[in-house]
């Protein structure tokens, strides 16, 4: 394990890997990863690799359709993701190793435009299918309208839950209100597990377009603030609810998009506690520079950057045209999935 990657984990960090990729999960787990998560555009990838070709064309050979080989080879996927973390799942007691499951994105495409009712009823039943007879697998749903209103049941049927596209205070609360009335109902908490996966670097790049008048040293640390802001709302809520396990943050896109920016520029701010999602291409880079992270995850921005920040951000347009990217963003790579799939078998 690398010096600086090993000082992020012993900061109290744990480092989950943006991939399900056999090869980097394997090298991820000696630089110090204990879970991973999955998306359409990283089962693409894979894909494109040509190392599964052949059980494609098994797939392709039981004349299974496109979207329903999509799926089998997700599963198969994830699956064995799960088994490589699954001794950390069970030397954590249940409290990490988890490799995350994405519910079908097209639920939300724009295209279908699915009435709201069997959004939250196809969320339900397909989390309930992809969770079953699975110890460590996480269900990931969007923190859309729909997601959020499936979360309670999700939760009380025991799935254990990664809530995604979180990018405001008012998205997680609505996402981890609904879940606590979900565990409430169940008969004991010991296995009860959920996560909030709040994307921070999307955020700058929304106040670099919509928020010109923040000052120098204001722009570029919005996503930070709103994430530890977010941070701590979860440490206070869960503080006193005697749950068996962590429910925690995921700190998501995590990746610099500006040039000038440390590549560990978040990674940095944000050490200390719960998850980070690092994109194999930052944790690389970390692992190869020389430097030593810290717990730096409760200290806020100065006061001035703090009150500037809240005087010119409006978080409702944020969170509301971040959604609308991100709904676009979280359907297009599937249908780039079944295309590629439509490809290879043509």
């Amino acid at each position: 394990m690398s010096k600086s990657l090993y000082s992020l984990t012993q900061s109290g960090t744990k480092l989950w890997l943006d991939s399900i990729d056999p090869d980097l999960i394997l090298q991820a787990k000696k630089e110090g990863a204990t879970g991973a998560t999955s998306n359409p555009i990283i089962i693409a990838e894979l894909i494109k690799t040509g190392r599964f070709d052949g059980l494609l064309k098994q797939y392709m050979q039981q004349d299974m359709g496109d979207e329903q080989i999509a799926w089998k080879i997700t599963d198969h996927l994830v699956k064995q993701a799960q088994d490589s973390f699954l001794p950390i799942w069970e030397r954590a007691s249940a409290n990490d190793g988890y490799v995350s499951f994405e519910l079908d994105p097209l639920i939300e495409d724009a295209a279908r435009a699915l009435p709201l009712a069997n959004r939250v009823k196809r969320y339900v039943e397909s989390g309930k299918q992809w969770a079953a007879g699975h110890k460590n697998r996480m269900i990931k749903v969007p923190a859309t309208p729909a997601g959020l209103a499936s979360l309670e049941d999700l939760s009380a049927a025991g799935v254990p839950l990664n809530v995604t596209l979180i990018f405001t205070p008012r998205q997680y609360q609505s996402a981890r209100d609904a879940i606590w009335r979900g565990a409430q109902r169940l008969p004991e908490l010991n296995r009860f597990k959920s996560v909030y996966s709040i994307f921070v670097s999307r955020v700058d790049v929304y106040t670099e377009q919509h928020c010109p008048d923040l000052s120098e040293d204001a722009q570029g640390l919005v996503g930070i603030l709103n994430a530890q802001r977010i941070w701590k709302m979860n440490q206070e809520f869960w503080a006193d609810k005697n749950c068996d396990l962590q429910q925690e943050i995921v700190f998501a896109s995590t990746g610099t998009k500006k040039d000038n920016d440390l590549p560990w520029k978040y990674v940095a701010a944000l050490a200390g506690s719960d998850i980070q999602t690092n994109p194999p291409g930052t944790n690389q880079k970390i692992a190869q520079a020389d430097v030593i992270f810290d717990r730096r995850v409760h200290q806020l921005p100065p006061t001035a950057v703090v009150e500037e920040i809240d005087r010119i951000v409006d978080w409702n347009h944020l969170e509301t045209t971040l959604m609308e990217e991100g709904i676009d963003k979280f359907a297009s790579p599937q249908h780039g999935l079944l295309d590629l799939i439509k490809a290879l078998r043509d």
